[in-house]
Parts: C-alpha cells; structure tokens; sequence
C-alpha cells in the first residue's frame, strides 16, 4: 500500500460509510421497479443520505474547509479557498434502472486546483484514486494511462450529444456515469472521454485521477462550474481526439 495523505484517507473513510446506505437502497430498488410508485423519489432520497454522510464524515476532522455538492451547491465555511467537491451518486439513472455503473466521486480542491481525486464504485467494489505528485491508483497498485496512439484501436466514452456528433468516426460508448468514465480512462481501460456541459463535480475528481495516471485534461477553469466542456484523453492520442471533435 503506497502512503496516502491524512485528507485521502478522510474521503476514503467517508466514502466506504456512505457506500454501505447506497448498497442497501440499491438491493432494495428490485422490489420498487415493479410499484406503481416507481423508485425515482427514492432514489432522491438515497442521493440526499448519502450526500449528508459525507458532509459530516469529511467535516468531523476539517470543520472550516468548504464544499461544492450536487445536491446541495455551495456551503461556505471559514476557508473560503478549500473545498470538496462531492457527488453523491453519480449515475442515479443506472441506480434508478437497477443497472450497478454508478459511483460516489469527492474531491479536494484548494485555491481554484484540485489536488485529490477519489472515484469509488461501491458495487464492483472498486476504488480509483490521485493525489497531486504522488500518481494514480486503483484498488492500491499504480496505474497508467493506455498507451494507445492509433484512434481505430481506442475507445471512447461521451454522453448522448458527443455520440451524436462524431459517430461513426470512432469508437464510443456512453455510460451514463462520467466519474467512473474519466476513472476507466485514468487506468487504462478507456482511452479518452469528451462531454460539453457537464457539471464540476462529475469530472473533479476524475481529472486528477487522469493527470496522475499521466493523460492530459484541458483547462476546465475556464468554464463555469456547470457548464464545462471536457476533454480527456492519454497523451499519444489527445491531439488527434480534439481535431475530431473540432465542431462538437
């Protein structure tokens, strides 16, 4: 096991809590596809438990850092410049249809730099993780990025508009979680992703992950923190990536 920072064990504790509600409410799911209610409020439900354990998991042991949440948005506390970034369940549609591709993504970004990333699937039981200078992880051992450089052999990851605007040109595949999307590009299973208008805390983490995993991620501090535009990808093929995707 590498060493880890006192902050990414914090995220790492707080995530295995919090995975445990989301666990629970995804084996209970089974018996609410067939009501007549249907599971979506419930999925609500399991996305604000999960959001609160670890609001109060990550703020036990740093009461003054700040966050970003999905459900939430900003709460700031007395560091205005440090905050986590949380996404509670990222894929709620694969959760509300009973498909396990989902994941709770939190990181750490301080004075406008993200410098922790932690993508966990609960149901795979699955854990990517990055720090600034100190490389990519998943499940403990290091990972790279692919080493692909011949845009025929890769495969790409997108949303419903990127699929829309470059097929057939390559390979694609749309997930419906971008966390686990950028966390598969990190270690090598995917060889790039690309998303316009995505929110900050479906990629936050996932970025760091990719740059430590040795791929490049454009600027998303140029965007507003709803709106970004996303491009990832390992470094033989990112260039040639962006001259397909010049009109998306």
């Amino acid at each position: 096991m590498n060493s880890i920072s006192a902050n990414l064990n914090l995220m790492i504790k707080a995530c295995e809590k919090a995975s445990k509600i989301i666990i629970r409410d995804f084996g209970e799911l089974e018996n609410l596809q067939v009501s007549k209610k249907g599971p979506k409020d419930f999925v609500t439900k399991t996305d604000k438990k999960v959001e609160k354990i670890l609001i109060e998991e990550l703020a036990k042991s740093k009461k003054n850092y700040s966050f970003i949440t999905e459900e939430t948005g900003k709460i700031l506390n007395r560091n205005k410049d440090i905050f986590w970034i949380i996404d509670p369940i990222d894929g709620t549609t694969n959760f509300l249809h009973g498909i396990p591709h989902f994941a709770i993504s939190i990181a750490l970004q301080i004075n406008e730099e993200i410098v922790i990333g932690l993508v966990f699937d609960p149901i795979k039981n699955e854990i990517f993780y990055a720090e600034k200078n100190n490389g990519s992880f998943f499940n403990n051992n290091r990972v790279r990025v692919s080493n692909k450089s011949n845009l025929d052999d890769c495969l790409f990851a997108t949303n419903n508009d990127g699929i829309k605007s470059i097929y057939p040109k390559i390979n694609l595949r749309n997930s419906g979680c971008a966390a686990l999307d950028l966390a598969y590009v990190g270690c090598g299973r995917l060889d790039g992703y690309f998303h316009n208008n995505i929110n900050l805390w479906d990629i936050a983490a996932g970025k760091i992950i990719i740059e430590e995993a040795g791929g490049k991620v454009n600027k998303i501090n140029d965007f507003k923190i709803n709106k970004i535009d996303i491009r990832a990808g390992n470094p033989n093929i990112y260039e040639k990536m962006l001259k397909k995707l010049n009109k998306f």
